[in-house]
């Protein structure tokens, strides 16, 4: 029995929030209802939807562990539902996960964590800079640290700014970013920080081999981070 429901907020001014709501179950059947819960909301890459196998394992991991995930489409995706993000469309992004976040917090009155895999990560940490306090932490999975093979065009202009513990996830063989050059760019950020290689992994993160353990391995690591920041 799925544990996920399709959900539809169209309430705010912003931009319509899309996606599936995994609730926390009991024994792993009946969704539990709970409003001091920790809430996460957690989107997809440039090239992708909120139904790729990583996010719905992540999302299926995170409710087994107690959370309320918001599993959406960003509005790019939502305006069509292949390729990538049209120029410009960064801004209009970071307004659908802003909504998102609305969105969870009336679902909620616990802690909100914001995670995004590869594009969506990089809006949610450049939204979560621009924004201080507007969720507890970020959980970002393959940040695109620099396209492949241009490892002078960094993405990090925003790090300087971020003030919300953020945990990175990245595979090894990551073309966007080495685990040597993330390191180091993680210094850039004065907000806590913890990086979670994924051995052999690439910018996907799960693969045949890992995706019995991996998610498990992220859930119980970002659980643990968010615990002990701050704590």
């Amino acid at each position: 029995m799925d544990n996920f429901q399709e959900f539809s907020d169209t309430t705010t001014n912003e931009v319509p929030v899309r996606g599936f709501l995994h609730r926390p179950t009991n024994s792993g059947a009946i969704p539990v209802p709970n409003l001091s819960t920790d809430g996460l909301v957690l989107t997809h890459g440039a090239g992708a939807n909120c139904n790729v196998p990583l996010l719905v394992e992540l999302a299926n991991q995170f409710s087994a562990a107690g959370l309320i995930v918001l599993r959406c489409d960003l509005p790019f995706r939502q305006a069509r539902p292949h390729g990538p993000p049209p120029r410009g469309s960064a801004e209009r992004d970071q307004q659908g996960l802003r909504a998102a976040i609305a969105s969870m917090r009336r679902q909620t009155s616990g802690r909100i964590f914001l995670s995004g895999h590869s594009y969506g990560g990089r809006q949610a940490s450049m939204l979560a800079a621009s924004e201080a306090g507007l969720v507890d932490r970020l959980l970002l999975l393959s940040y695109p640290l620099h396209p492949p093979q241009r490892p002078t065009e960094l993405r990090t202009q925003h790090f300087p700014q971020l003030q919300t513990p953020a945990m990175f996830v990245h595979g090894t063989r990551d073309g966007f970013g080495s685990i040597d050059e993330m390191l180091s760019a993680l210094n850039l950020i004065p907000a806590e920080t913890e990086l979670l290689p994924i051995a052999s992994a690439g910018h996907e993160l799960m693969t045949r081999r890992n995706r019995d353990e991996m998610p498990k391995n992220v859930v119980e690591t970002f659980r643990l981070f968010a615990h002990e920041v701050g704590a």
